[in-house]
């Protein structure tokens, strides 16, 4: 017998085939974005609501994905030791307080969560592009895999926040004691120089959907 749990799982096993959280899939299929949230997924009233045999159809064919490849999902054989519950934000949330702590790892609440495999750094997020701006390397839709514990070196993809709130991602292109030199990765916007007192945390970009 089908259950509720069941459906709701092949969704989020489908979006992370596919380097998506379940918000990021709707998007993609052209459906309201907090479609398939996990509050959602119930009601107030504790009654369960499953998801429309016409939502399921635009996910298909927006992951090229067929039925058959989709009821494959719907059972509970992957290992869980092979998977990582990634959370994940837009990446236009970054900079609101509250989402990370001192350290750069994800805090607080608001955040939406992907399955993906096992990445060694359990401090690891996931950031959803929106817009233009990074252009041509993350477009809109995107998600890239952000990991606190991996080693940075000079010509990396990095996501820094400011002391002040700013977040962005840029390349490394050169670090010192005193500051770090950031290229844009969207030709268009100007490079960076962030003195490192000016610096709250800085990242490495591990993954992105393409």
């Amino acid at each position: 017998m089908l259950k509720h749990a069941d459906i709701w799982r092949a969704i989020d096993r489908l979006a992370a085939q596919s380097g998506l959280s379940a918000s990021g899939l709707a998007r993609r299929a052209g459906l309201d974005p907090t479609t398939f949230n996990k509050s959602k997924r119930t009601t107030s009233d504790g009654k369960l609501r499953w998801p429309s045999t016409e939502s399921i159809s635009k996910i298909l064919e927006a992951t090229s994905a067929s039925f058959g490849e989709f009821v494959a999902l719907v059972g509970d054989t992957a290992s869980p030791s092979a998977m990582q519950r990634v959370p994940v934000i837009g990446y236009a949330q970054a900079g609101n307080a509250g989402y990370f702590d001192d350290a750069g790892f994800p805090a607080g609440t608001g955040w939406d969560e992907l399955m993906f495999p096992s990445l060694g750094d359990p401090h690891a997020y996931a950031l959803e592009i929106a817009g233009d701006s990074m252009d041509p390397v993350y477009r809109d839709g995107d998600t890239i895999i952000v990991s606190p514990a991996a080693q940075i070196r000079r010509g990396d993809r990095v996501v820094l926040r400011t002391r002040d709130g700013e977040v962005m991602a840029k390349q490394l292109t050169r670090e010192t004691a005193t500051r770090v030199e950031l290229m844009s990765i969207n030709r268009a916007h100007p490079d960076r120089v962030i003195p490192r007192a000016d610096m709250a945390w800085m990242a490495r970009i591990i993954w992105a959907s393409q």
